[in-house]
């Protein structure tokens, strides 16, 4: 597909270069991408940072804490203005294919230079808060629901390798005694027994390598009026996970031995299996330990995040008070772009509906 040169042919806030036609942007499946990058440039420019979920420790204990990041660190473009940053949509994040054997999945967003050079690999999601689960309890409490792919783990496990590929042979002392005693990894019986103990193992690697966590999934969350249609005032912010804050949705739930594997226990087992086999020969094949360790579930899907869990993840304040008010729409798309959306969809009758009042009250204003 070809770039687009000109900001106003997208009709987004600074997405300049794409491998998106412009039409494209707006249509089904794309526009849950193309706005929250295009978010993410308008809180680029405007030197707004986003909400960062890390991995810390606190008290001895392993916490996801919530803090702030620089949109120029989740794209690690250093300063390169976004007229020089290429938005790559749905492919692969070529450094990480060195540790696959197999072709490695396609990922949301890759960031590049306009020369090519990759950046940065980002999962995406547009998540509305409150979810309906949520909206019945005071808002402060209010939270988002997040539907996981097995791309993204995947990625969280090639990402948090890559970032310690130099220090292989100790990340291999850490799984080692655990991993290579498990007989069959598809066996769900053996499993269930052993995923508590390569979580346990998960830990210890993330304390050890604590320092090299980086950016992975980034949420924009879009906040109605309760239930209701209409945004609330202050309606969009964005929070990064980091890989490793990320990996505790699912790794904090993998301890407790199940009469059968869940779909957290499956994501943990996946993980520390793949850190093991990638710190022995720096090359797996990764297509096929997700397929070989599905234990009957479908294997696109990883795991699912209800509101209240999703809040007690997200503690930043932020949440209840979103850090842009609508009115930046009116910068982030631009004029006679909204027409193109589809209003039969949930987040396109919001956006379309906000625009269309604010239209119609600064016509009231002139007459």
């Amino acid at each position: 597909m070809k770039k687009q040169e000109e900001n106003t042919q997208t009709g987004l806030f600074g997405i300049h270069h794409s491998n998106r036609e412009a039409d494209a942007h707006w249509g089904k499946n794309c526009f849950n991408s193309s706005f929250p990058a295009s978010l993410a440039c308008y809180m680029l420019a405007n030197k707004v940072k986003a909400i960062y979920n890390k991995l810390a420790v606190i008290d001895g204990e392993l916490r996801v804490i919530a803090s702030e990041i620089s949109l120029i660190d989740v794209f690690n473009c250093g300063a390169l203005p976004l007229e020089k940053l290429d938005f790559i949509f749905e492919s692969v994040f070529s450094p990480y294919q060195q540790y696959s054997f197999d072709y490695i999945d396609g990922i949301d967003l890759i960031i590049q230079d306009i020369d090519g050079t990759p950046l940065a690999p980002l999962e995406v999601k547009l998540t509305v808060l409150p979810t309906a689960s949520t909206s019945h309890l005071s808002e402060e409490h209010w939270g988002c629901e997040m539907v996981v792919r097995s791309a993204t783990t995947s990625y969280c496990a090639l990402g948090m390798f890559d970032a310690v590929r130099d220090h292989a042979q100790a990340v291999r002392e850490i799984f080692e005694d655990v991993c290579s005693d498990i007989q069959s990894w598809d066996n769900d019986y053996e499993m269930t027994h052993k995923t508590p103990y390569l979580s346990a193992q998960i830990d210890v690697f993330q304390r050890k390598y604590l320092n090299t966590q980086k950016p992975l999934l980034m949420q924009t969350i879009w906040k109605t009026q309760g239930q209701s249609p209409m945004l609330a005032d202050n309606a969009f912010d964005i929070v990064v996970w980091s890989d490793y804050a990320f990996s505790r949705l699912f790794v904090d739930s993998a301890f407790r031995v199940e009469r059968t594997m869940s779909r957290p226990m499956r994501a943990s087992a996946r993980l520390a299996r793949c850190l093991w086999e990638l710190s022995k020969s720096g090359k797996i094949r990764i297509r096929d330990i997700y397929r070989q360790m599905a234990f009957g579930n479908q294997t696109d899907k990883e795991f699912a995040i209800q509101g209240a869990k999703w809040r007690k993840y997200v503690s930043s304040d932020r949440i209840v008070t979103p850090i842009l008010h609508k009115d930046a729409l009116g910068e982030i798309i631009k004029p006679g772009y909204i027409d193109r959306l589809m209003p039969e969809r949930r987040f396109d009758q919001t956006l379309y509906f906000t625009v269309r009042i604010k239209e119609e009250e600064r016509e009231l204003e002139k007459a």
